[in-house]
Parts: structure tokens; sequence; C-alpha cells
């Protein structure tokens, strides 16, 4: 299935109206939404729920033609092994995981990731295609 996967960061750019980035957000979300549907998973779901105090407000909004879809289970392999090398190299503690969750998914599903910070991912997921600024 096409799409873009959209990482937390460009949604929570537009539900905070992030004074630097809401218009570029804005901007890449409806470009993505004109090639087709808008990815995410739990994990970016989990993210940016604390925006919310009810689920059904999240739910509600959430961007047109945006799918929720479960890890694979082959992205939570890559991820796993993306971040035990970005800690290998000296990557700190308090990074989580789910960066590496996330653009995993974007990989294994070959679907380009739609993020506001491709550092991580451009340097330990190659190949990704990344939409950033």
């Amino acid at each position: 299935m096409a799409g873009t996967f959209v990482d937390s960061s460009v949604l929570l750019d537009v539900f905070t109206e992030d004074e630097r980035w809401l218009e570029w957000s804005e901007a890449a979300l409806r470009e993505a939404l004109a090639e087709g549907p808008l990815v995410v998973n739990a994990i970016v779901l989990a993210e940016i729920a604390p925006r919310f105090s009810r689920i059904e407000a999240l739910q509600a909004s959430l961007p047109p033609r945006l799918l929720i879809e479960d890890l694979p289970a082959s992205a939570a392999f890559l991820a796993g092994h993306a971040h035990a090398e970005y800690r290998r190299s000296g990557g700190g503690r308090a990074q989580i995981l789910a960066d590496f969750l996330i653009g995993a998914h974007a990989a294994v599903t070959d679907r380009p990731l739609l993020t506001r910070d491709p550092r991580r991912v451009s340097q330990y997921l190659p190949g990704v295609e990344l939409i950033a600024p």
C-alpha cells in the first residue's frame, strides 16, 4: 500500500501551532496527502497522546485519510539492530527506541518518512526516503 509515514514531530508542530515549524509541517502534510494516505503506528500515537485528554479528541484531530497500522515484526527487528548500533556508537541512554521504530516501519513498508528530525534515521537506517526540512 502506498502512502507516507508521518513522524510525531510533524503532527506535534500542527497540534501545538509551533511558531517555527507550523507552516512547513502543514505544507508537507498537504503535499503528502496529495500523493496518497498518511500512515502512523501506535508509537506515533503514544508520542502525541499527551496533547489530548481523551482518545476521541486525538482521533478527531488527526488528518483525513490517516491510517493507523500495527508495527510489523520485521520493523521491530530492524529498529532493535539500528538502536543497538546507535548505542555502540555512543548514543545516549536518554534516547528511546521510538525514533528507530518509526523509521524502521517506514523502511520495511517502503514508504517515505515525513519528519522534522531525520538525523538518526538517515544515519542508522540508510535508504529510508526522507521528507524533511
